[in-house]
């Protein structure tokens, strides 16, 4: 029986037991995927990141990245997560007194490398990264109707959309639909129906879907929202970095953003108790996205010792 060093951190916050927490594997050489699988349903978080050598040796590590149910090629909370954890640990190998301004590398994930810059806070436990993601958001065609939606959510038809926006399917990875919400007041009252859910997507086609409105207590482009994917086991996710990736297409369909750099805050998980802040950024050029990056804070909460075959 080996031992394998772990630790967790919460994600898209810079407070301990708030943001999304996620679990963290590291010298996972020599463990298969159904064991990578089992180590997830143990840790029963909404993800578990597992850290394994790079394919290409100038990339910091590849990551292997499981949700209690399934294996994801792409997350945003986890790359988060494990960037600042490995800035981190490499910080204190080099027994250095602070992270440089651009400590940066690149992180392999089955959707492709993703370059992630990573600047330390002072206490040495906590950290701020951004990734850019390797593509960009693809469109996935029309979601449900309105009233298949509301009825899922617990809402009313008429509480979907607002301003330009109506359901949309976009990705960056995983696939969401995208439900817009016309009130602050309705993002906390929806309740996720799971047998309506499993009625309305066929076996093997479930989209997570994710509720966003606009966020009153800023200005600017500022959204709450909320995320429910119980086909992957996860009943409400704090904080969903890969939606915030796809979020961008949906942006650029219903909003009118123009020539240049974009800067988007949601805030999320706060029905849940656990707020948490993802930064999105967008570049628009001769009217096409070009690129898009994630950012946020994550603290290391707790480190041990996995004692697992």
């Amino acid at each position: 029986m080996l031992e394998r060093r772990f630790a967790t951190l919460d994600v898209f916050t810079d407070t301990p037991l708030a943001g999304n927490p996620l679990a963290v594997v590291l010298d996972a050489e020599g463990l298969t995927g159904e064991a990578m699988q089992a180590i997830a349903r143990e840790f029963n978080l909404s993800e578990t990141v597992f850290v394994l050598p790079p394919e290409e040796s100038r990339h910091r590590a590849r990551l292997r990245i499981f949700t209690p149910a399934r294996e994801l090629p792409f997350a945003g909370h986890p790359t988060v997560g494990t960037a600042v954890l490995l800035a981190l640990r490499d910080r204190a190998e080099r027994q250095a007194a602070a992270l440089v301004d651009a400590a940066a590398f690149g992180l392999e994930e089955a959707i492709g490398t993703l370059a992630c810059a990573v600047e330390a806070a002072e206490d040495g436990r906590s950290a701020r990264a951004r990734f850019k993601l390797p593509v960009l958001p693809t469109y996935f065609g029309e979601a449900r109707a309105k009233d298949a939606l509301a009825g899922v959510l617990g809402l009313k038809p008429a509480e979907i959309g607002f301003n330009r926006h109506q359901p949309s399917r976009h990705g960056a990875g995983p696939s969401f639909t995208f439900v817009p919400l016309a009130s602050g007041e309705a993002l906390t009252r929806a309740r996720l129906d799971a047998g309506r859910f499993e009625r309305m997507f066929p076996q093997g086609q479930a989209d997570a879907l994710y509720l966003y409105a606009l966020d009153p207590e800023g200005v600017g482009h500022r959204y709450q929202a909320r995320m429910f994917a119980p086909h992957l086991g996860v009943a409400e996710d704090p904080a969903t970095g890969s939606a915030a990736a796809a979020f961008a297409g949906a942006l650029m369909q219903f909003e009118p953003l123009g020539e240049g750099t974009h800067d988007v805050v949601i805030r999320q998980g706060v029905a849940m108790g656990r707020p948490s802040t993802i930064d999105l950024q967008l570049v628009i050029s001769e009217g096409a996205l070009r690129s898009v990056e994630i950012g946020g804070q994550a603290v290391v909460v707790s480190e041990g010792v996995l004692r697992v075959g």
